[in-house]
C-alpha cells in the first residue's frame, strides 16, 4: 500500500519510467538547461517565456509539481541522476604518494647529503693507478681489496638513511590529506537541505539532490544547486562571489527568477538591512553536470580569505631559521677546521710533495670531512619541529571530533590554547535553545503561567493565534517526540516554536488556520533580521482590505504601538506614558527573571482607502495594536555554569553578546557564573555602547574601547555590527602586557563578520546556519558551551606537546652539534659517524615528535594562565633543562672519548686510519649517547618543572611503544650492524655501564628541577612570536610605567587641541548642514536604506569615516529612525553641537599657537582653507 501511496502523487513522470527508462524523455535537454542557466535577468526570463511559457512549464516538462514536489520513487530519482548528472563536484584528485615523496625530497639538507653520499660512493669505486700508496700518507690499517670492498658502505648507508627520511616524512604528509579529506567529506556529508517530495517537506543530503527537485529555502542558506524561482517573498540573494557586486540581487518572478547555487541567501557577510529570504520560496533544483559545474565550488573554497599566520607556525618558523643558521656556521666551521688542519698536516709538518696518483685518495679525505659537516648540519636543522606540529595538530583534531568539536582550520586547535576571551551567543549556546512561553500580558493582566483559554475573550484570543500562525516561518513546526515520552521536536525557529507552543497551551492547533491561509496567498512578508529585530506579514481579506500581524523584540514594537487591546478585547488608545508603564510593570520585571520578551501586534486597513506603499516598511508597520507581550524562558544548560568556572579559573574572560533585553540578559548571565553579584562588572545595550565608543564624528575609536573592554561582561540588544566591533576592538588593543585572542561563537547569518574575524570562530552544528558555518574554524557539533572548554584544553596541550619536543630536541641538537664539532677538531674524525648521525637524528626528530605530540590532555591543563602571543615558545625553565642536561651529556661523551680505554681497557679509537674498521671506543661512546637520549626523552614530558616526570606515562601507549621499539633498534644496530653502521659488538658489562650512564639523565633531572629558575636570571628565553616591534621583554616591563606617563602627558595635549578644532569644524559643519538642508533631503532618494547600509557595514564604520553625521546617536537604528525619517530633514543631529560644545569646556590650549605650529597636512590647515 506504501508504495500506491506514493504512486498517486507522481506525475506522468513515473508512468514512462520503466519502459524508457535508457534515454531520458523529459521534456528538457541537459543542454538547454545549462544555456538557460547561463543567462541573467531579463533575458532568462525572455528564453523562459519564449521556450516554455513559464515556469511552470518548465515544472511540466520535467515531470515535477510546484506544490507536491517530485514523487520519491526510487527509480525517478536514479532515472534523473542518471540523465542531468549528480549534484555532487568531484574532489579534485590528491597528491599521490610519489608526488609526496618528491615534495620530501625538495629539503635542502637531504640533497645536500645526498650530493656528499654519492660523491663519497664514486669515489671509493674508483681506483688510484699504481703508485706508492705509502707516500700520500697512511690510508688504511687493512688490506687493499677489504678498503675497496668497504669504501661505498657509508655512501650507501647515507643514501640508506636519506630514503627512510623520505618515506617517512611523505607517509606522514599522505595520512595528514587523507585525514583532512575524510573531515571535508564529513563537513559535506552533514549538509542537508529541505526539498518536497511527495508532498512532505524533507531534508536530504545536498548531493542527493536532483533535477526537477522543489527545494525551500530560508534566510541564511547557502543554495546548494542552480534553480529557477517558482514562488518568494521578499527574497533576496547575494552573487557577489559571481558578479563581484556586494548589493543584494532581488530575485522575483516577474523580474529576475535565476538563482544560482554557492550563493548566500541574503544574509552575508555585510548584512544589509534589506529584506531577508523568506521561508518557502520553493525552487527547482537543476544541478549542473557534475563535469561543468566542478569549478564554482572550488573556487569558493580556495577563495576563503586565509587568515593571518598561526602564532604557533609563525614562532617555530622564527626559531628553526635561528637554529639552522646556528647550525649551518657549526657545519662550515667543522669543515673548514677538518679541512686546514689535513692539509697544514700532511704537507707542512710532513712536509709532503702532492702527487697526481695520491689526488683521488686526497679528494677521498676531503669528501670525509664534507660528509662530516654536513651530518653536524643534519643533526643542528630541526627539520622535525613542522612535522611535529602536524603530527600534534592531526592528533588532536581525530581527538576533538569526540568531544564534539569539528576543526575546519588545522591552525584553530592550537589557537584555541592561547585564548585570553571568549564571546558567546547566549540562545542556543549557553541556554538550550527550548523555548517555552511561560508569562504572558493579555488584555492588561500579566499572567504568571499560561492562563486558560476561557480567560481571555474570544476575540483577543482568535487575534493572538492567527497572528502567531501566520507570522512565522511555516517551516517552523512542533513535531511529536521521537520516542514516546520525550519532548515534542521543536523544528526551525525556536523563539517561534516557543510561540506555536503557547498555541498548543492555549488548546488549538495552529495547523488548522495554516491549511485555511496557505502560504501562498501570503500578500507581503517582512522577514524577521538582526536589523529590524521584527517580522510582520500581510494579509488580504475577501472584502479588499489588509491586516498586517507584527510580532518582535517588545520595546522595539511597542514603540510603534498607538493602541492596546483592553481587558474586553476591544482596542484603546495607548499612549507614551502607558508604553513606560507596561515597560516598568511588565517587561523590566519579565526580564530580570531572565525571560525574552516579544510583543504581538496587528493593524488594519480598511478596505475604502487607497492601498499602502509596501516597500515603504516605516509607514507599513506602524500604528499598531498590541495583542499581547509574553515571556520566553530558555533555561540555562546544565554543564554552562561549570564550563564557565573552568574558564575563568584558566584565565579567560567569558563575555556574552546577545540580541537581548538587558535585563534579560544580566538575569542569565548570574545564572551562568558570568557575572558575580556585587562585581563591579559592566553590563551595555548597543546603543550605549555605541554612545561611548564613538567620537563626535561618530568614528569608532580604539581608545575608547580600551577603557571600555576589560570591565565589559555583558553585550545586549547589540547588532552583528556591534559584535564584530567588539571583536576587532579587543583583538586590536594593546592595552593589556599581552595582546588578547579572542574565540567567538556564533550561529546565525549575522554572525558571520565577527566569526570571520575572530582568532577562532566556533559555528553551531545543529542550530547554524551555513553563513556562519563557512565562516568559521571549529564546528560544535553539539551546540554546547561546555565544548569549547574541551577546546581549549586540546588546545594548551598541542603548545605543550610541542614545548616537550623542543626541549627534547634541543638537547640533542646542542650535544649532538658540540661533540661532532669538538671531536672533529681535536681528532680529525666526528665521534659519531654520518650514518649514526641520521639514526640519532630519525630518534629525535621523527620518532618524538610521534612519542611527545601524541600526549594525551589532562585537566590540569585548565588551571594555568593562557600564554598569549608574545609568549616565548621556550620559557626560561625548559632553557634550564635544556642546557643543564646538555651539561650532563657532553661531561659523559667527552670522558668516553678521551678516557674511555682506560676505563674500559680497550683500543682507542682515536686518529683512526681513512677506512679504519670500526672500534668499540667509538661504538660505545655511540651506545650510550643514544641510551641518554632516551631517557631523556623521558625527562621531556614535563616541561613545567615537575618532578614525577613519569606521571601518566602508560595512558600514552604511543610514547612507550617508541621508547621500547627505539631501544630494540639500538640493539641490533649496535650488535649487527658493523660496517655500515661503524658499530661493532659490546659486551654486557659494556652495555650494562651504557644505561647506567643513560639513567643518570633522569636523576640529572632531578637535581636540575631543584635549582630555582628565578636565580638564572641570565637564561634568555627564545622563540618569541613576531611582535610589531621587536623589543626584548624583559625591558617592556621595567619600561612599561615610564612609557605610560609620557606617553599620557603627550595625548592629554593632542586631546585638547584636537577637542578645541572638533568644536570649529563642528560648528562650520551645522551652519553648512543648515544650508543644505534643503538638497540634504533630495539627494538621497533611499536615505532609508542608506544609514542601515552605514551601520551595519562594517568596513564602512571603520575605515573610511563617511559622514553620516545626523546618525551619531541614532545606531539602534530600529528605534528612533522612523522618527527621524519621517519629519523633515533635521540639521546634524543637535545633539552633535552640544557633544563638542561640552567637551569644549576643558579647552585650555590656545587654538591660535597650535594653528600656527600645524603641518599643511594636518587638520588644522584643511580647516583654515576651508574657512
Amino acid at each position: 500500500m506504501g508504495d500506491m501511496a506514493n504512486n498517486s502523487v507522481a506525475y506522468s513522470g513515473v508512468k514512462y519510467s520503466v519502459k524508457d527508462s535508457n534515454h531520458g524523455d523529459f521534456g528538457i535537454t541537459l543542454e538547454e538547461l545549462r544555456n538557460l542557466m547561463e543567462l541573467r535577468a531579463a533575458d532568462a526570463l525572455h528564453k523562459i517565456q519564449e521556450c516554455y511559457g513559464d515556469v511552470y512549464g518548465i515544472c511540466a516538462r520535467l515531470k515535477t509539481s510546484p506544490n507536491e514536489g517530485l514523487s520519491g520513487n526510487p527509480a525517478d530519482i536514479e532515472r534523473r541522476a542518471a540523465v542531468f548528472g549528480k549534484n555532487f563536484i568531484p574532489p579534485k584528485k590528491p597528491k599521490t604518494f610519489l608526488q609526496l615523496v618528491w615534495e620530501a625530497l625538495q629539503d635542502v639538507t637531504l640533497i645536500i647529503l645526498e650530493i656528499a653520499a654519492i660523491i663519497s660512493l664514486g669515489l671509493s669505486f674508483y681506483q688510484p693507478p699504481g703508485g706508492n700508496e705509502a707516500l700520500c700518507g697512511t690510508v688504511s690499517v687493512g688490506e687493499e681489496e677489504e678498503e675497496g670492498e668497504t669504501g661505498w658502505i657509508e655512501g650507501a648507508a647515507i643514501l640508506l638513511s636519506v630514503v627512510c627520511v623520505v618515506i617517512v616524512t611523505a607517509f606522514n604528509d599522505w595520512s595528514k590529506e587523507k585525514q583532512f579529506r575524510g573531515l571535508q567529506s564529513r563537513i559535506e556529508q552533514e549538509q542537508k537541505f529541505t526539498v518536497i517530495r511527495g508532498g512532505q517537506v524533507i531534508q536530504i543530503p545536498i548531493a542527493d539532490i536532483v533535477v526537477g527537485d522543489i527545494a525551500q529555502i530560508k534566510y541564511g542558506d547557502l543554495l546548494p544547486a542552480d534553480g529557477v524561482l517558482i514562488q518568494g517573498n521578499d527574497l533576496k540573494i547575494d552573487e557577489s562571489s559571481l558578479t563581484g557586486e556586494s548589493d543584494q540581487v532581488k530575485k522575483m518572478l516577474d523580474r529576475d527568477p535565476m538563482l544560482l547555487s554557492g550563493k548566500k541567501q541574503d544574509g552575508t557577510i555585510e548584512n544589509r538591512n534589506k529584506a531577508k529570504a523568506q521561508d518557502g520560496a520553493a525552487m527547482e533544483m537543476q544541478p549542473l553536470k557534475s563535469e561543468d559545474g566542478g569549478d564554482g565550488d572550488e573556487k569558493k573554497r580556495n577563495n576563503m580569505p586565509k587568515k593571518e599566520k598561526s602564532v604557533l607556525q609563525g614562532k617555530l618558523t622564527k626559531l628553526a631559521v635561528q637554529i639552522g643558521k646556528a647550525g649551518l656556521l657549526m657545519s662550515a666551521v667543522t669543515v673548514i677546521i677538518l679541512v686546514l688542519y689535513f692539509v697544514i698536516d700532511t704537507f707542512w709538518v710532513q712536509k709532503r710533495p702532492w702527487l697526481a696518483e695520491c689526488t683521488p685518495i686526497y679528494i677521498q679525505y676531503f669528501v670525509k670531512f664534507f660528509i662530516i659537516g654536513v651530518t653536524v648540519l643534519v643533526v643542528a636543522v630541526p627539520e622535525g619541529l613542522p612535522l611535529a606540529v602536524t603530527i600534534s595538530l592531526a592528533y588532536s583534531v581525530k581527538k576533538m571530533m569526540k568531544d564534539n568539536n569539528l576543526v575546519r582550520h588545522l591552525d584553530a586547535c592550537e589557537t584555541m590554547g592561547n585564548a585570553t576571551a571568549i564571546c558567546s551567543d547566549k540562545t542556543g549556546t549557553l541556554t538550550m535553545n527550548r523555548m517555552t512561553v511561560v508569562q504572558a500580558y493579555i488584555n492588561e493582566k500579566h499572567y504568571k503561567k499560561i492562563p486558560e483559554p476561557e480567560a481571555i475573550p474570544e476575540r483577543t484570543l482568535s487575534y493572538l493565534i492567527t497572528g502567531i500562525s501566520v507570522n512565522s516561518a511555516y517551516t517552523t513546526k512542533i513535531l511529536p517526540p521521537e520516542k514516546e515520552g520525550g519532548l515534542p521536536r521543536h523544528v526551525g525557529n525556536k523563539t517561534e516554536c516557543a510561540l506555536l507552543g503557547l498555541i498548543l497551551d492555549l488548546k488549538r492547533d495552529y495547523q488548522d488556520i495554516r491549511n485555511e491561509i496557505p502560504e501562498e496567498t501570503l500578500y507581503k512578508v517582512y522577514t524577521f533580521n538582526s536589523v529590524r529585530k521584527s517580522m510582520s506579514t500581510v494579509l488580504k481579506n475577501a472584502d479588499g482590505s489588509f491586516r498586517i500581524f507584527s510580532k518582535g523584540a517588545s520595546e522595539i514594537v511597542l514603540k510603534k504601538c498607538f493602541k492596546i487591546l483592553s481587558a474586553t478585547g476591544e482596542p484603546k488608545v495607548f499612549r507614551p506614558r502607558d508604553r513606560d508603564d507596561i515597560v516598568k510593570t511588565v517587561i523590566e520585571p519579565m526580564a530580570s527573571e531572565g525571560l525574552r520578551t516579544i510583543c504581538l501586534a496587528f493593524r488594519d486597513f480598511p478596505a475604502g482607502e487607497p492601498e499602502p506603499e509596501w516597500d515603504n516598511e516605516n509607514d507599513v508597520v506602524t500604528g499598531l495594536t498590541c495583542i499581547a507581550v509574553v515571556g520566553i524562558e530558555d533555561p540555562v544548560r546544565p554543564e554552562v555554569p561549570d564550563a564557565i568556572r573552568k574558564c575563568q579559573r584558566a584565565g579567560i574572560t567569558v563575555r556574552m553578546v546577545t540580541g537581548d533585553n538587558i535585563n534579560t540578559a544580566r538575569a542569565i548571565s548570574l545564572k551562568c557564573g558570568i557575572l558575580h553579584p556585587g562585581e563591579d562588572f559592566l553590563c551595555l545595550e548597543g546603543k550605549e555602547f555605541n554612545r561611548r565608543i564613538r567620537n563626535e564624528k561618530g568614528e569608532i575609536e580604539q581608545e575608547r574601547i580600551d577603557k571600555l573592554w576589560p570591565k565589559l561582561r555583558v553585550l545586549a540588544r547589540s547588532s552583528p555590527t556591534d559584535k564584530h566591533t567588539l571583536v576587532k576592538g579587543i583583538i586590536d588593543s594593546t592595552v593589556s602586557e599581552q595582546r588578547q585572542v579572542v574565540a567567538v561563537t556564533g550561529d546565525g547569518t549575522n554572525d558571520g563578520p565577527a566569526l570571520k574575524k575572530a582568532d577562532v570562530g566556533f559555528a553551531m552544528g545543529i542550530a547554524g546556519t551555513d553563513v556562519a558555518k563557512e565562516a568559521s574554524d571549529i564546528i560544535l557539533t553539539d551546540d554546547n558551551f561546555s565544548s569549547i572548554v574541551k577546546a581549549v584544553m586540546w588546545g594548551r596541550n598541542v603548545y605543550d606537546s610541542i614545548s616537550k619536543f623542543l626541549q627534547f630536541q634541543l638537547t640533542v641538537n646542542v650535544v649532538a652539534v658540540i661533540v661532532a664539532f669538538t671531536g672533529a677538531c681535536i681528532t680529525q674524525d666526528s665521534p659519531l659517524k654520518a650514518v649514526q648521525m641520521l639514526w640519532v637524528n630519525l630518534i629525535m626528530d621523527t620518532l618524538a615528535s610521534l612519542a611527545l605530540a601524541t600526549e594525551p590532555p589532562t585537566e590540569s591543563l585548565l588551571l594555568r594562565k593562557p600564554y598569549g602571543r608574545n609568549k616565548p615558545l621556550i620559557s626560561r625553565t625548559m632553557m634550564k633543562n635544556i642546557l643543564g642536561h646538555a651539561f650532563y651529556q657532553l661531561v659523559v661523551v667527552f670522558t668516553l672519548l678521551f678516557a674511555g680505554e682506560k676505563i674500559f681497557d680497550i683500543d682507542s679509537g682515536r686518529n683512526a686510519p681513512l677506512h679504519a674498521p670500526p672500534s668499540e671506543h667509538y661504538t660505545i661512546v655511540f651506545n650510550t649517547f643514544v641510551m641518554m637520549q632516551l631517557f631523556n626523552e623521558i625527562n621531556a614530558r614535563k616541561i613545567h618543572g615537575e618532578r614525577n616526570v613519569f606521571e601518566g606515562i602508560f595512558n600514552n601507549a604511543i610514547f612507550c611503544t617508541i621508547v621500547l621499539g627505539t631501544f630494540i633498534v639500538q640493539i641490533l644496530i649496535v650488535q649487527f650492524g658493523g660496517k655500515p653502521f661503524s658499530c661493532s659488538e659490546l659486551t654486557v658489562e659494556q652495555w650494562l655501564w651504557s644505561i647506567f650512564l643513560g639513567m643518570g639523565t633522569l636523576l640529572w633531572g632531578q637535581l636540575i628541577s631543584t635549582i630555582p629558575t628565578s636565580h638564572l636570571k641570565f637564561l634568555k628565553e627564545a622563540g618569541h612570536g613576531t611582535q610589531k616591534e621587536e623589543i626584548p621583554e624583559e625591558e617592556l616591563a621595567e619600561d612599561v610605567e615610564e612609557i605610560d606617563h609620557a606617553e599620557r602627558e603627550l595625548r592629554r595635549g593632542q586631546i585638547l587641541w584636537f577637542r578645541g578644532l572638533n568644536r570649529i569644524q563642528t560648528q562650520i559643519r551645522v551652519v553648512n548642514a543648515f544650508r543644505s538642508s534643503l538638497y540634504e533631503g533630495l539627494e538621497k532618494p533611499e536615505s532609508r536604506s542608506s544609514i542601515h547600509n552605514f551601520m551595519t557595514h562594517p568596513e564602512f564604520r571603520i575605515e573610511d569615516s563617511e559622514t553620516h553625521i545626523p546618525l551619531i546617536d541614532d545606531t539602534d537604528a530600529e528605534d528612533d529612525a522612523p522618527t527621524k525619517r519621517n519629519s523633515t530633514p533635521l540639521p546634524p543631529s543637535p545633539n552633535k553641537n552640544n557633544n563638542a560644545v561640552d567637551s569644549g569646556i576643558h579647552l585650555t590650549t590656545d587654538l591660535n599657537k597650535s594653528a600656527t605650529s600645524s603641518s599643511p597636512g594636518s587638520p588644522l590647515h584643511s580647516l583654515e582653507t576651508s574657512l
